[in-house]
């Protein structure tokens, strides 16, 4: 299966025009926004865990990131709420599940083999004071990729120009960013070479953000 496979190009997903898919395990839907692979996939996703729904255990042998969007994630090592970002590094594992529901964007066999951080952190306690009405927080740097998550006040602008693409999801309200509207969830990803310039609508808006990844694209097998 291929969807936005190639890294050449520019990608937006709207989230209310991305229907609900189910996932091999009842109860766990997705809405997929990249993806190279059938089960075992490189694959940016949003899932959805009905209330009391699991998946099975499994190793993240290419290592696996997510963001909680809404509700409460939940696995053997813990409970993850709306709003926190974790890095599971290849050769982890857990059973991931959700008592009461929740919905979280993923992304796998996007790592550095050999990178074994794993950790959890709120990203709104990372948030830096705002300038020019952009908060940021640094939440994961190497030689490979930058993540941040960006608060941005009704009409800032978010830019970048980092080498490697940017990808950017909005967690909450939303963006206008060349010829495309992104509101909440919504997804945009662009190519080596081609500028950010993210105008934060009426209500503001807050955005994960990940550069530098697309210099460094492998898949599974």
């Amino acid at each position: 299966m291929e969807i936005n496979a190639d890294f050449d190009q520019r990608a937006m997903v709207a989230f209310d025009r991305n229907p609900w898919k189910p996932s091999p395990m009842a109860g766990v839907d997705r809405r997929m926004l990249d993806r190279i692979g059938d089960e075992v996939a490189r694959a940016t996703t949003i899932v959805r865990y009905a209330p009391g729904s699991h998946f099975s255990a499994h190793e993240h042998t290419g290592g696996e990131e997510f963001v909680v969007l809404d509700g409460v994630f939940q696995d053997e090592h813990g409970d993850y709420p709306a709003g926190t970002y974790v890095r599971n590094p290849p050769t982890t594992t857990h059973t991931p599940r959700s008592d009461d529901g929740c919905t979280i964007f993923v992304k796998l066999w996007q790592y550095q083999m050999d990178d074994r951080n794993q950790f959890r952190k709120t990203m709104v306690d990372e948030l830096s004071a705002p300038v020019a009405g952009v908060a940021m927080a640094l939440l994961h740097q190497d030689d490979w990729e930058t993540v941040t998550c960006h608060r941005l006040a009704p009409g800032a602008v978010l830019t970048s120009d980092a080498r490697g693409g940017t990808e950017l999801l909005v967690l909450d309200g939303s963006v206008t960013e060349g010829d495309d509207d992104l509101d909440r969830h919504s997804w945009l990803r662009l190519p080596d070479g081609q500028a950010l310039s993210a105008i934060a609508g009426p209500d503001g808006a807050s955005v994960w953000m990940k550069t530098g990844h697309l210099n460094h694209i492998h898949v599974p097998g």
